[in-house]
């Protein structure tokens, strides 16, 4: 698709949906600017104490907006003026979900291949993989979240 044309269905979504582009357009590209100028600890520390994720909902009903968010989000990506991999995606997607209130866990897998270690992101929402259309999160292990056995200690 070209520059042009997906200008113009970005002009035919509604209003609700081109904010949600024009956020995560300004999310991918300040993710990807800070992981390169202060590191992913300090950055992700910095959209945590940001976002609203005490108070995100568990609701199940929120999967459907969660999924239209990942799709907004998944669609501005390629027309950056930079070029984000799975965890830029991933931690802006998660700060998004957050700052509207929907629950968003930010998770990483590894694998070994021939060629060596491999990583990947993901972002899901009530165990559900959000930005994972291909399935590619099944082929990797996924690390085990400190956050969760903390909570059920």
């Amino acid at each position: 698709m070209s520059f042009f044309s997906a200008l113009r269905r970005f002009w035919q979504l509604p209003g609700s949906e081109r904010s949600i582009v024009l956020q995560s357009a300004f999310w991918l590209t300040a993710t990807w600017l800070a992981l390169r100028l202060i590191g992913f600890r300090r950055w992700s520390g910095f959209l945590d104490r940001r976002s609203i994720a005490g108070n995100a909902t568990e609701n199940v009903s929120q999967i459907a907006e969660a999924r239209n968010i990942t799709r907004l989000l998944s669609a501005a990506a390629p027309y950056l003026f930079v070029r984000t991999n799975c965890l830029e995606q991933a931690t802006a997607l998660c700060y998004v979900l957050r700052r509207r209130g929907i629950s968003a866990e930010l998770r990483f897998g590894a694998r070994k291949e021939s060629a060596g270690f491999e990583a990947h992101a993901w972002v899901e929402h009530l165990g559900i993989p959000l930005n994972e259309d291909r399935g590619e999160h099944l082929h990797f292990l996924p690390f085990e979240n400190p956050q969760r056995e903390s909570l059920t200690d």
